[in-house]
């Protein structure tokens, strides 16, 4: 074990501890897409600020850590800094956004799996939006595979614009993975990012769809997207503003 990993694991002992206590009803499918060695980039759609726990909880029948390329500020934070530290996730500064793509490319070939949210920011409407490239070209800069992954009801716990309610009981999470992408150097990253937003819009929408729960009521309809009938902004209005 890494020296640096002994941070990691207690940190998933602890995430999975608070799933039993909060009876969370957790189905993940599609993790053998997620290699059980060598390098990969997953990436994930963004609906709530919990995430990043989720998105490693789909790599874990895999046995995988995956390094998370997550805000510089977070790593500031007196707290926070020194377990995202100890778990190897890769700060991004705005400022200095070369310096954070070396350090996950550098992860990639000694064979990590990188998290990326190439949305970049959550999405209020609950769908997905234009991704960013990065995922893509990391991918195809280092020769790994492009895992597209997608959850649904990590929003009902903390989302953008919305009081955060941690002790909800019961409440269902999805996290599904599916065919990896394998980007190459000569491809059209742009491209490949229509694609990978594709892939990850069907598998929301089959995520949505099948999810085990709906709203208590109608003052409950806020987290889903509008398309289902629910209070979420739709996407057009969202980019409107």
């Amino acid at each position: 074990m890494d020296m640096a990993d002994l941070v990691y694991p207690p940190v998933i002992a602890f995430a999975r501890t608070m799933f039993r206590l909060l009876d969370m009803k957790i189905t993940i499918e599609g993790e053998e897409h997620v290699p059980a060695d060598g390098g990969a980039v997953i990436a994930c759609n963004h609906i709530s600020y919990l995430d990043f726990i989720f998105c490693g909880l789909g790599a874990r029948p895999s046995k995988r850590l995956v390094r998370f390329m997550a805000k510089e500020e977070i790593f500031r934070h007196r707290i926070g800094g020194p377990l995202m530290r100890g778990m190897h996730h890769i700060p991004v500064d705005r400022d200095a956004g070369m310096a954070s793509y070396k350090a996950a490319l550098t992860a990639l070939k000694g064979g990590e799996v990188v998290g990326v949210f190439p949305e970049a920011t959550i999405s209020p409407s609950f769908t997905v939006k234009e991704l960013k490239s990065g995922a893509a070209r990391m991918a195809a800069a280092t020769g790994v595979p492009l895992v597209p992954m997608v959850l649904w009801g990590t929003q009902r716990f903390w989302t953008k614009g919305r009081p955060k309610d941690l002790t909800q009981r019961g409440v269902a999470i999805t996290i599904l993975m599916g065919e990896p992408l394998r980007p190459q150097r000569r491809d059209n990253q742009d491209a490949v990012s229509v694609e990978l937003r594709t892939r990850m819009t069907a598998l929301l929408d089959r995520a949505q769809r099948e999810y085990p729960q709906a709203p208590a009521g109608p003052e409950d309809t806020w987290w889903l997207p509008a398309h289902l009938g629910g209070t979420a902004p739709a996407p057009e209005v969202v980019e409107a503003k």
